[in-house]
């Protein structure tokens, strides 16, 4: 009880001190982005800082920013030097922490190209990076002091391209701004782009809770052009010189789409003010993906194409986990059955009170049978986290599930929702 107390007394004190914030006091309406190379193995890991740049626009919320969710497997940190206030947060995840649990991972050093964003600081900052440890905690990994006068700060806009509204709703700093960017289309198929976007904008406005708040959104795109059409298939030998460089295969999975150029989608987001970024691969190859809070990926004319952008937002977006648990996903112990997923909609029944348990009917058993009779109610179905046993989802069906699947379910809506109203006050 005294351990609940102090919980509730916590989050109280962080909810209170980021309403306390004055964002003018502490930045400018611009943002600061931070390059690092994030290398390691399988159970090792450092940072190295790249470059510093200084951004044209800030597409977060100037009202929370101290982040009270703390999703992600990593989390940083910004102090302001002069008062050593805590002054914003973030939690963030990144595709060197799924490279970690494959199998390459055991016997190779990689390194990944990672970004984190703030609004502007006035002042000098300290920047502390925190990582996951194998009990769900985040522990301190990295310090770095940033000084807002060094003329190493770079204000130079690379890939400069012009953008188009495909949803105006208001300003910035109270939408969730997504912004689409475009890979593999040429400049012959730019008007397909937009029509794209105007085609994904609408099957997200489809279904909720999106659909309900609508007129949260802001969606922007930027028209850069490619060489060539399409994607890199590795694996049927097919190479695209793209602006993104973005690839099939990712981790010898043929349907897993991403990009490791990131400094690329930075360069490329930062022509428009975003909270989210989305990257529309145009092929008919059926495949995605997304990582939560650093971008989400999806083919434009696949069969099931609309259903895989709301899929993968689910990801980058709200923290969702993947319910599926028939994949051929080479992870390794992607969810350690000791310790509760942070992802709002997976659980190992560890601390299900902190996760949907309040959400269930009384008439309904815990854990639920997988029966179609149980289809459409709340309950604790064994099989997701791409594990048969183990792992948790809250519903016999849902869009993180199946993509025939055409809704959320209830645990989903909930989540999307709560980050929505987190996103935009």
């Amino acid at each position: 009880m005294k351990k609940v107390l102090c919980l509730i007394i916590l989050f109280a004190s962080i909810t209170v001190s980021a309403q306390e914030i004055q964002f003018s006091k502490y930045f400018k309406d611009k943002t600061l982005r931070i390059d690092y190379i994030h290398s390691g193995t399988k159970t090792s890991q450092s940072w190295a800082i790249d470059e510093i740049l200084e951004e044209p626009y800030w597409g977060g919320s100037r009202v929370n920013l101290i982040d009270t969710l703390r999703y992600g497997n990593f989390f940083f940190e910004v102090y302001d030097v002069p008062s050593e206030r805590l002054i914003y947060s973030y939690g963030y995840s990144t595709l060197f922490r799924e490279w970690q649990t494959t199998k390459e991972a055991e016997n190779t050093t990689k390194a990944f190209s990672e970004t984190i964003v703030m609004p502007c600081p006035k002042n000098d900052v300290k920047v502390i990076f925190y990582s996951r440890d194998s009990l769900n905690e985040f522990q301190k990994e990295f310090t770095y002091q940033v000084d807002v006068d060094s003329y190493f700060i770079k204000p130079e806009r690379r890939l400069e391209y012009p953008s188009f509204e495909v949803l105006q709703n208001g300003k910035p700093e109270n939408k969730v701004d997504l912004v689409i960017l475009p890979e593999g289309y040429t400049r012959k198929e730019l008007d397909t782009f937009k029509k794209d976007c105007r085609k994904f904008s609408e099957a997200l406005f489809s279904v909720e809770p999106y659909k309900s708040n609508k007129s949260k959104f802001n969606i922007r795109a930027v028209l850069a052009p490619s060489e060539d059409s399409g994607a890199d298939i590795p694996g049927e030998s097919q190479w695209r010189k793209t602006i993104l460089n973005a690839s099939f295969y990712t981790f010898d999975l043929e349907h897993y789409c991403m990009t490791t150029d990131n400094k690329s989608v930075r360069d490329l987001a930062a022509n428009v003010p975003y909270d989210q970024v989305y990257i529309l691969i145009n092929s008919n190859k059926y495949g995605g993906g997304a990582i939560y809070n650093h971008y989400c990926v999806s083919v434009n004319s696949s069969r099931l194409a609309s259903r895989i952008f709301l899929h993968e937002l689910g990801h980058g977006f709200a923290g969702l986990g993947d319910e599926y648990y028939n994949s051929k996903v080479t992870y390794n112990e992607f969810y350690p059955l000791q310790r509760e997923p942070w992802e709002p909609n997976l659980t190992t029944l560890v601390d299900f009170e902190s996760k949907w348990q309040q959400m269930i009917e009384d008439s309904i058993p815990v854990p639920t049978p997988n029966k179609r009779k149980y289809e459409g109610m709340t309950g604790v179905f064994e099989g997701g986290g791409y594990v048969s046993q183990g792992v948790y989802r809250p519903a016999y069906n849902c869009i993180m599930n199946d993509l025939r699947y055409k809704e959320f379910c209830e645990v989903c809506r909930k989540a999307i929702q709560d980050m929505i109203d987190f996103r935009t006050q």
